[in-house]
């Protein structure tokens, strides 16, 4: 037996939205099990997270690359940059996403959008934006990364390739001050689960996980103060999802031996919504 026959693979891993929260999260553990990973982020504002988070990666090979999601000749760039960064991208982390804000300001939160508080003019625009970001950009990041799994053939003893979908408890639950950003991720697990029948013909595992509240930046307008205690209410455990937690979820299905959950859409939401 060849003292290396039990080593891991390494593989080639694009891990999207990855300057905070989840996406950081999920860096940080593909890393620790050996993979590169090559950190996106979407512009020069989230520049020096990325780097602090690419700087703080175990092992080597990783890289950064910048794209507006929203921009389909960015993602097409996001997707060749990382294939040469990594040589392959074996699995693709759909995690990016954005809870866009009205110009004018509506509801009681930043970012809320309720139908009867937004002008049509705001209510269009934040549709659009982030349908644009939260949908679209994942559909045409996997259309160009599966695409080069499909092409390119993997390293000895690594799958075909795996998919991720971060989504959202909001996609069941409903989302009334936030309605586009709930229907966007509706939308993703419905096509993570299209894309699964379709690839599984290549050995291409999709799965999508659906976290309810998080403690990441995003979701603190809604865990503080007391309207934070009846969010932790809502799971019998008391609190809300760790990013360690949910990416520590996302790596398991990204896995060798989780090819047959793939087209699952996997509730995380400590029991505070079943269906």
């Amino acid at each position: 037996m060849s003292e290396h026959e039990h080593e891991p693979v390494s593989r080639g891993v694009l891990v999207t939205g990855a300057s905070r929260g989840v996406g950081a999260a999920v860096a940080r553990v593909f890393a620790s099990m050996g993979d590169r990973v090559v950190v996106h982020h979407r512009g020069a504002a989230s520049r020096d997270l990325a780097d602090a988070v690419l700087a703080g990666l175990e092992g080597d090979g990783h890289g950064r690359v910048a794209a507006d999601l929203s921009d389909p000749d960015a993602v097409r760039r996001l997707a060749d940059e990382a294939a040469d960064l990594l040589g392959r991208v074996d699995v693709l982390v759909n995690n990016a996403a954005m809870i866009v804000a009205p110009e004018t300001g509506s509801g009681s939160r930043r970012g809320d959008h309720p139908l009867d508080e937004t002008s049509y003019e705001d209510w269009v625009r934040v549709w659009e934006r982030t349908i644009a970001t939260n949908l679209l950009g994942p559909a045409n990041l996997t259309w160009c990364v599966a695409r080069q799994m499909i092409d390119t053939p993997p390293a000895p003893g690594v799958s075909v390739g795996r998919v991720v979908n971060v989504g959202s408890r909001g996609a069941y639950r409903g989302e009334p001050d936030i309605p586009a950003y709930g229907a966007s991720k509706a939308a993703l697990h419905a096509f993570g689960q299209s894309m699964a029948q379709r690839l599984g013909r290549y050995g291409i595992a999709v799965t999508s996980i659906a976290p309810g509240f998080i403690g990441t930046e995003m979701a603190g307008y809604a865990l503080e103060g007391p309207g934070g205690d009846a969010v932790r209410a809502q799971s019998p455990f008391g609190r809300v999802a760790t990013p360690e937690e949910v990416a520590q979820a996302v790596c398991t299905l990204a896995s060798p031996g989780a090819e047959w959950a793939s087209g699952a859409v996997v509730d995380f939401n400590g029991a505070s919504h079943l269906r």
